[in-house]
């Protein structure tokens, strides 16, 4: 498998030199700088692919082309923005970037409600608290019928939290589920915007009324117009699953588990159609076997990210150290290595360690933790290899 890195651009602060000293290969990113809906120039792309280059690595995947609010509840200028979208993929198909990892998530990437949960070996990592999310939902957001979604347990422990949460508790947790893990990935909300929870139900609203199956149709429709460019300059387009795998703030999710993933692989049944296989999303659904949902869809997979979660109960779930959790990340490397050989993969989401809280990185993408996360999945590849070399698997 390719050793990628989720890079966030010239402006980041973990810089190509240091990746190509710890053996990155390939190069994650996008053209951040971008507003969601513009097209990708050429120049501006083959810009970015001679500056990774001059560092000896390649521009591997990008993640991501957004896919604008307007495509997935399909509002009037859908098609205008799905013609801006096939011409950034043809410039990308011209500069030889050839796979393509995209959300269909309403209005929300990923959610965490702690950023930095505290580990007994002083480290921290990213955490789902399902009753401070629950919490955010019924009390901070308002959000109308919201209480009638969450069990009798659930709206107790809300109950609980309102008697001892701050002003500065609320705010810092609107801070963490719809902006820090937001604003960086080219997110509906930024950090800096004024009144962020009025921006975001506004954003919510303009789902009002749509379903599961008019999210599925929508996701159809853009992919169906997408793919003759993807087969013409050999694009792979690979959407990543729903973080968390379960409907949130009432809004539909379409990529939670292997229906799901079976589903919209049929509806536009294309090779260039297929999946981000993240282990760390999948497994954080205790509905999902991992393992079984990477032998099925093996053979549609594009991109792979290499992490774990453990399930710790009641809807609450925490990213695992990469030597554990719910995926077995060596079987899935013998998995992939096995059907397909070579494809690139990215150590995620890496704990916070040894300084890393003191410089400023953005949430989940520590270096010293995805360091050590890099050399233990490289150790896990090479033995793979081995076995594969002397014929045991």
């Amino acid at each position: 498998m390719e050793k990628t890195w989720r890079w966030f651009g010239k402006k980041d602060k973990i810089t190509l030199s240091m990746l190509r000293q710890i053996g990155v290969e390939g190069i994650v990113t996008a053209l951040h700088d971008v507003p969601n809906g513009e097209i990708w120039t050429e120049e501006a792309i083959k810009d970015l692919c001679n500056y990774i280059e001059s560092y000896g690595m390649r521009w591997s995947v990008v993640e991501s082309l957004p896919v604008c609010e307007a495509i997935k509840y399909a509002g009037p200028e859908r098609d205008k923005l799905i013609e801006n979208y096939i011409i950034s993929l043809e410039n990308l198909g011209r500069c030889g970037v050839k796979t393509v990892c995209y959300n269909f998530m309403p209005v929300i990437d990923w959610i965490r409600t702690d950023l930095e949960h505290p580990w007994p070996d002083g480290t921290t990592s990213l955490y789902f608290d399902y009753a401070r999310y629950a919490y955010f939902d019924i009390k901070i957001l308002e959000r109308e019928g919201a209480e009638k979604e969450y069990d009798d347990a659930t709206l107790a422990k809300v109950e609980e939290l309102d008697k001892t949460m701050t002003e500065a508790d609320k705010l810092s947790l609107i801070d963490t589920i719809i902006v820090k893990t937001q604003g960086f990935v080219n997110g509906n909300i930024r950090e800096g915007d004024r009144e962020p929870v009025r921006i975001f139900k506004s954003l919510l609203a303009k789902y009002d009324g749509v379903t599961k199956e008019d999210l599925r149709e929508n996701m159809r429709y853009f992919l169906a117009a997408v793919m003759p460019v993807c087969e013409k300059w050999d694009i792979n387009m690979c959407v990543h699953p729903d973080d968390p795998p379960m409907e949130v703030f009432g809004m539909p999710r379409i990529v939670t588990c292997a229906e799901d993933i079976e589903w919209f692989l049929n509806a536009v049944d294309n090779p260039h159609n297929g999946l981000t296989f993240c282990a760390g999303s999948l497994s954080a659904g205790p509905h999902n076997d991992v393992m079984e949902m990477a032998r099925k869809f093996a053979s549609r997979t594009h991109f792979v990210h290499l992490r774990s979660c453990n399930y710790l109960g009641d809807g609450n779930f925490i990213e695992a150290p990469h030597t554990a959790g719910r995926a077995d990340l060596v079987e899935l490397i013998r998995i992939f290595e096995k059907t397909k050989p070579g494809l690139p993969m990215r150590v995620d989401h890496g704990k916070t360690m040894l300084g890393d809280e003191k410089m400023g990185y953005n949430a989940g993408y520590s270096f010293h933790g995805r360091m050590l996360a890099l050399g233990i999945v490289d150790g896990m590849m090479a033995a793979v290899r081995k076995e594969m070399r002397e014929g045991l698997i």
